[in-house]
């Protein structure tokens, strides 16, 4: 739990063994002979699916967990047979073809913006695994003998599932209409963002948002300032916290809402306010509003006439973080064994897009 006072970089860092973010499976990528199916298909055998793949698929669909597929053969042949069997909406951005499984899975992750190392493979060719294990080693993979216990891994397991989980596979569904609708525009980048129509809420965290908050802690590792991971209890304290500032951010355009994408922690006081925490969702970061959530906290600190510092701890994943907050005019001040402290001189702050409308309820949250 945390306390009132204000916190130095080390007291960030506090426990870090604990509170560095475990990495979750974000996609898991499924073989199909042998694996989602009984036979080859080749063999004119993929009949029935295996036992208990149906519901493997859709409680992992449930619980957040996206999912494609990796298989070596004839797209035109497979992709009916996956169709056929009712699970043809369950899987993105599927590789079909006699390419190499490393290569499949390695496009599968870069078209859904995650890490390699938030993806696991499962097969049922020693070989296919071997192949994957050895060109991309940050891939979990996995025997297609483990299907019947697949469920119960801890990497498949989650404590909470939040709306935004259940919705997760509908709004990478809605992202690849856009990026399809972008290639047929003819006008600039900027132009098209412009049609979209994007919509940002910024507003304290209430208590319907934490779980969301909580994920977002869990399973984000690029986009994240820290490394580090807060409970649903912790956040909820430091909501409450009159010392601090949570806040959400949430994005919606003409093709639906994203939810909460992204979060701030801010600890306040009346001179010098902190960021301890910034982070933004993988997969809103094509739209250009991964900006928009720090240019915010800058104007707000500006207006309430205080110093703005934001902590920042470096992983093996957050570089990008540590360039915004350089892009965004934060230099460094200090660093310590945990990390680094920067601070912004608040004298030019970059604009706002035009092509995103921001609404706020920030300022009245500090006058109550």
């Amino acid at each position: 739990m945390h306390s009132s006072r204000p916190m130095s970089i080390s007291d960030l860092n506090g426990g870090a063994e604990d509170r560095h973010a475990q990495k979750t499976i974000k996609c898991l990528v499924w073989d199909l002979d042998d694996t989602l199916w009984q036979g080859k298909l080749l063999n004119g055998e993929a009949r029935e699916l295996k036992k208990g793949v149906a519901e493997v698929v859709r409680q992992l669909d449930e619980r957040g967990i996206l999912q494609s597929v990796a298989s070596k053969n004839d797209y035109a042949a497979a992709w009916p047979v996956v169709e056929a069997f009712g699970l043809a909406e369950f899987f993105l951005h599927p590789q079909i073809s006699w390419a190499g499984k490393a290569d499949a899975v390695r496009t599968i992750a870069e078209r859904l913006g995650i890490g390699l190392d938030t993806v696991a493979f499962i097969d049922d060719q020693a070989a296919e695994r071997d192949e994957v294990a050895f060109y991309l080693p940050q891939v979990n993979v996995i025997d297609a003998t483990e299907i019947p216990g697949l469920l119960d891994r801890a990497e498949f397991r989650l404590d909470v599932v939040t709306d935004e989980a259940r919705m997760r596979r509908l709004m990478y569904r809605t992202d690849i209409a856009r990026v399809e609708a972008e290639k047929s525009f003819t006008g600039s980048r900027g132009a098209f963002l412009s049609t979209l129509g994007m919509r940002m809420s910024i507003l304290p965290a209430a208590d319907g948002d934490l779980q969301r908050a909580e994920e977002l802690t869990l399973r984000t590792n690029q986009l994240n300032t820290t490394g580090l991971t807060y409970s649903y209890e912790e956040l909820e304290d430091l909501a409450r916290s009159p010392d601090h500032l949570l806040l959400v951010a949430k994005l919606e355009d003409r093709y639906g809402s994203s939810g909460i994408i992204g979060l701030a922690l801010v600890e306040t006081s009346a001179t010098i306010w902190t960021i301890r925490l910034l982070i933004m969702s993988c997969r809103v970061m094509t739209r250009g509003v991964g900006t928009v959530l720090l240019g915010h906290l800058l104007r707000k600190s500006a207006n309430a006439g205080v110093r703005l510092r934001a902590s920042f701890v470096h992983t093996d994943r957050n570089r990008q973080m540590y360039v915004t907050y350089k892009f965004a005019g934060f230099r460094e001040v200090s660093q310590d064994a945990a990390g680094l402290l920067l601070e912004h001189d608040l004298k030019r702050i970059h604009p706002f897009p035009d092509y995103v409308k921001l609404v706020s309820e920030l300022d009245n949250a500090l006058l109550d």
